[in-house]
């Protein structure tokens, strides 16, 4: 199996995704190419006391549910790489 080389990675997207999860997302994934993801996610709980944020960047190999989303998005013809940023937030509050 070849080695993977990450130089093809632009560090403006590393900038993106951690500015989308810090606009109120939980998580922003950016496609690069089929077998390349840069993903910005939130860690721990956002509250009025605290004053930061753990944000956690990770880029590499798609996992399962990012293989799917790959997998679909070729499927219905899907132009690749994806040109949006792919957001996830937080599951709303109920009764």
């Amino acid at each position: 199996m070849a080695k993977r080389t990450y130089d093809n990675i632009d560090p403006k997207i590393f900038g993106r995704v951690i500015t989308e999860v810090i606009n109120g997302a939980k998580s922003a994934i950016k496609y690069i190419d089929e077998r390349t993801v840069v993903k910005a996610t939130l860690y721990g709980k956002r509250s009025g006391h605290d004053n930061g944020l753990d944000v956690r960047v990770t880029f590499g190999a798609p996992n399962y549910a990012e293989r799917k989303f790959i997998k679909l998005c070729k499927k219905a013809g899907e132009p690749f790489p994806v040109k949006k940023i792919q957001l996830k937030f937080a599951k709303a509050k109920g009764k």
